[in-house]
């Protein structure tokens, strides 16, 4: 079975002949076996070695402090001044510190901060930019008692270590560590969490046409490959979180295909991020032009994410999310609330 992936088929009410999905709250009992040029084949939990299911059952350990135990909320805190969604909303210090408060105070689990606009066609910028975007916002939201941890969005290790000077705790790269050639060392030697995004190209020109033999075989032994990178540069599976790069050189179909299989990329042995919030793909579903309008749409995709055992969630819209999330849990009978 070297070459055939095992997708665990999620449920939210959990019986005898069941297993935890990375331990959290949802459960599965079947598999599909997928292997590239064949059709995928559905098998019970007991016809597969348990050896090669515990990736898929571990829970994961806590990342900065915080248990992976539920599905948790990244909150999107962009200052720049050309993002997809919220270009120039947050842009301003002192704004996007009351704006990170006001996230935080909402239920966020984390404040994701960037400074470099990676919305399809967005230009690069300069380190030097990026840095004076994001570096008085982080330590602003520290002197302002901001409790929560504090991701970087960047693709730039010396902004990366600048912001974790700063009061920033995890590493969030689009490229997966590939567009810098210090990134691996400097994840490794400051001993940060790193998210690892799969993307198809740059920002520039990832939408012109992307194209995949298989979507989720693809995207999965990408980010197979980096994770096995990181933990040869001295970044164990405990620190790393992958994330299938919605909307970052994908169609549609290949956005829709890869929120419905997320659950193969448990078996890399970390933790999921998935990261839909206001992508163009929802907009192209709904008729909904305007990406700030999207906050319905991206909900929908925010539970499909975590019926698929999603850890994390990348979301601008935190409480709608948030109170979504306690519904979808409690009328799924995840936990029963006091009467």
């Amino acid at each position: 079975m070297d070459n055939i992936l095992l997708r665990p088929l999620p449920l939210t009410t959990a019986s005898v002949g069941m297993l935890r999905l990375a331990g959290g709250p949802v459960a599965f009992a079947e598999l599909e076996l997928l292997r590239r040029g064949h059709p995928p084949q559905l098998v019970p939990n007991d016809a597969v070695d348990m050896g090669r299911l515990a990736p898929f059952c571990a829970l994961r350990d806590p990342i900065l402090g915080i248990a992976m135990d539920r599905p948790l909320l990244m909150a999107v805190l962009n200052v720049t001044p050309d993002s997809f969604s919220d270009g120039g909303t947050d842009a301003d210090m002192d704004e996007a510190v009351a704006r990170g408060m006001a996230l935080a105070a909402a239920g966020a689990d984390f404040i994701d901060i960037g400074g470099e606009s990676t919305r399809p066609g967005a230009d690069q910028v300069s380190i030097g930019q990026e840095q004076d975007r994001v570096l008085p916002v982080i330590e602003g939201l520290r002197a302002a008692g901001l409790r929560v941890p504090i991701s970087i969005d960047t693709r730039n290790a010396a902004t990366a270590r600048a912001a974790m000077a700063a009061g920033a705790g995890l590493f969030n790269d689009i490229s997966a560590l590939t567009h810098d050639p210090d990134s691996l060392a400097t994840a490794a030697e400051l001993r940060m969490p790193v998210c690892l995004m799969h993307a198809q190209g740059d920002p520039k020109t990832m939408q012109a046409d992307p194209r995949y033999d298989d979507v989720v075989l693809d995207v999965h032994d990408w980010l197979g490959a980096r994770v096995e990178a990181c933990v040869a540069a001295g970044i164990p599976k405990s620190r790393i979180i992958v994330d299938p790069g919605i909307g970052f050189g994908k169609t549609l179909a290949h956005n829709l295909r890869l929120i419905s299989h997320l659950s193969v990329f448990h078996g890399l042995g970390c933790a999921v991020m998935l990261g839909a919030s206001r992508k163009r793909f929802i907009g192209t579903l709904t008729g909904v032009e305007h990406a700030a309008e999207r906050g319905a749409g991206s909900v929908g995709a925010a539970i499909a994410g975590a019926a698929q055992g999603a850890q994390i969630l990348r979301v601008h819209d935190v409480a709608m999310t948030r109170q979504a999330l306690l519904i979808w849990s409690a009328a799924s009978g995840m936990w029963e609330p006091e009467t």
